[in-house]
């Protein structure tokens, strides 16, 4: 089955190769047509990663995968949230991002944050029977980046049972960890059993 990942985030699409070649599926990347990226305005996490999986299961005919994750901080009322690749600005970097973050935690006791990822798979744009995943990883803001793997605010996410930010793991233990990788867990598990792949 070809399914495209709805996504022109490259650091995503590597990860979400990793973590869903389990399925067995053949993956094709919105980067490599000219299927442009929705507007997200959904509230939610889970009203993003629908609304750009429908758009680009729409554009390309095709099932699609598509997630919406971001950094929730707790002592700044949640945020960046669903703003987390443009907490700084509409056209905001990493790096950019990343001082924001850091700015605005100034002066807060608590520097506790989670990554929160909701993946979704469409057989077709209308399909009324999303499969929906999520996952959540539990950390802390550094006070300054650590780490030049990973991407958006790996550097400041600090993971205490390896005693590394994001951005030092290896791929490996990031994937087993992370949001991201505990999303794509649950909804391999969910897609294996809806198209019977281990029959």
């Amino acid at each position: 089955m070809k399914v495209m990942l709805g996504t022109r985030n490259n650091g995503k699409i590597i990860e979400m190769q990793r973590l869903l070649a389990p399925l067995g599926l053949e993956l094709e990347n919105q980067t490599d047509t000219t299927i442009p990226s929705p507007v997200e305005d959904g509230a939610t996490f889970v009203e993003n990663a629908l609304i750009k999986a429908r758009a680009v299961s729409l554009a390309a005919a095709m099932p699609a995968i598509a997630d919406d994750s971001g950094l929730v901080v707790p002592a700044l009322s949640g945020r960046p949230g669903i703003y987390s690749s443009r907490f700084a600005h509409s056209e905001a970097t990493d790096e950019e991002n990343n001082r924001e973050l850091i700015s605005q935690l100034a002066g807060h006791e608590s520097r506790a944050a989670y990554f929160f990822c909701c993946m979704v798979f469409l057989n077709q744009a209308q399909d009324p029977t999303p499969i929906i995943a999520y996952g959540q990883w539990w950390g802390e803001i550094l006070l300054e980046p650590k780490g030049d793997g990973g991407f958006g605010y790996d550097p400041l996410f600090f993971v205490a049972s390896e005693n590394r930010s994001a951005a030092e793991l290896p791929a490996t233990i990031k994937n087993e960890l992370s949001h991201r990788g505990q999303a794509s867990a649950h909804l391999v598990s969910q897609l294996s059993a809806s198209l019977n792949l281990n029959a």
